[in-house]
């Protein structure tokens, strides 16, 4: 029986923020795959090595967690005013289908880097020492991010002394902003609040009713307080990821609060969109022991927030879910603002698994609409691999 041999893809395996994934620009993509559908996705699910009912995906390039089964497809923007067209697919570990619904922020960081390095930007805005501006249209949810880039001799400057809770060695600083951040459904209009209230009252049959804030920013996010939920929100990976009923508990409340949102028509829907909307608890300030055993003082921070993705508790935090808590905590009666402490603010620093993170928001209230112009955060990125990809000719 004959076999059909490997192709190879050129391809470059970076991180950013506290994600990593595998990036492709667009026209090095096997032609099938230059076009959303059937055969993109299987590509995808085949570099990354999913699905995989053993939950390692040892034959691919992911790694096993939400945060490690990623991609990034990025060409020449299109568009006026931006440099770079940016496509996110969150590929499911066990599951064989790519979530193309939403953002990720922490790989957004590593998006200008590699637009320079491909040459996807103009090299007359790239200065020879300095920050290079690059403008990036997020494709999944419609909106743009600024990415600012230190550039050192002509070249993405990737070493530094920026240290970022949740990654293990520092680098370069990368600050976001993330422009007009209330998330959106491609080509459609969408509310920043979709029930029109700061807060709630989320029923979950067989599960409870919650107070739960319900907000579009950054990305879709179920906000509720953690004692409504019998937790502290110092809680680490394996007090919830080693809780199957707990697991079982939060899908659940993810279903109905898509539902509540108007991102599905109906319950069974949200199986097929594990990225949208992430689930999130939330807590007032107390002390607690990072993952990494750095000490965690309660005057550090000023709240606490636990985040689901893709079905486990969150190592860090995801980057879109931190401009959901930054934009929400700049809203007064939010619950994520009265876990804080109930003030107007336009920044907060809040407790994850792996230490604190720091985020800018500002927001008003227009004609009856919340409004957030931009939320802004830091992150670093780094090229951990490129050349190619291998994967059997006819995986696609």
């Amino acid at each position: 029986m004959a076999h059909v041999p490997q192709i190879k893809i050129p391809a470059t395996y970076m991180r950013g923020g506290t994600s990593k994934g595998v990036f492709f620009s667009l026209k090095d993509l096997p032609e099938p795959a230059q076009v959303p559908g059937r055969a993109r996705d299987a590509l995808l699910l085949r570099v990354i090595g999913s699905p995989d009912p053993y939950d390692k995906q040892i034959d691919g390039m992911g790694g096993a967690t939400s945060s490690t089964s990623k991609t990034v497809i990025l060409a020449k923007s299109t568009r006026a005013d931006h440099d770079v067209d940016y496509l996110f697919g969150q590929v499911s570990i066990d599951k064989p289908f790519v979530d193309w619904s939403g953002n990720c922020g922490n790989l957004s960081a590593a998006v200008g880097s590699f637009a320079i390095g491909s040459g996807l930007v103009d090299a007359a805005r790239i200065p020879r020492n300095g920050v290079a501006v690059v403008r990036v249209w997020q494709a999944n949810i419609g909106k743009t991010i600024i990415a600012h880039v230190p550039i050192t001799d002509g070249a993405v400057q990737e070493t530094g002394d920026f240290e970022l809770d949740g990654v293990t060695f520092p680098a370069a600083e990368v600050q976001l902003e993330f422009m007009d951040p209330a998330a959106q459904e491609e080509g459609g209009a969408g509310s920043m609040f979709p029930t029109g209230n700061l807060v709630d009252d989320l029923e979950v049959p067989g599960v409870g009713t919650f107070k739960a804030t319900l907000i579009n920013a950054g990305i879709p996010t179920i906000f509720i307080n953690a004692q409504d939920l019998g937790y502290s929100g110092t809680e680490l990976q394996g007090a919830i990821n080693s809780d199957p009923k707990a697991l079982a508990m939060f899908e659940t409340i993810r279903a109905h609060g898509a539902l509540r949102m108007g991102l599905i028509q109906h319950l069974d829907e949200a199986a097929q969109r594990q990225h949208t909307p992430k689930v999130a608890f939330v807590a007032r300030p107390a002390d607690y022991v990072a993952s990494s055993g750095k000490a965690i003082q309660a005057a550090d921070v000023d709240l606490l927030v636990r985040a689901l993705s893709m079905g486990k508790l969150h190592h860090a935090m995801m980057g879109t879910a931190a401009v959901a808590i930054g934009t929400a905590a700049a809203i007064s009666g939010t619950l994520v603002n009265l876990a804080a402490g109930g003030v107007e603010r336009n920044a907060v620093r809040f407790g994850h698994p792996s230490g604190t993170l720091r985020v800018g928001a500002e927001a008003s209230l227009v004609d009856g609409e919340w409004v957030v112009k931009k939320a802004i955060m830091s992150r670093s990125a780094r090229v951990l691999m490129e050349g190619f990809v291998r994967v059997p000719g006819d995986a696609f």
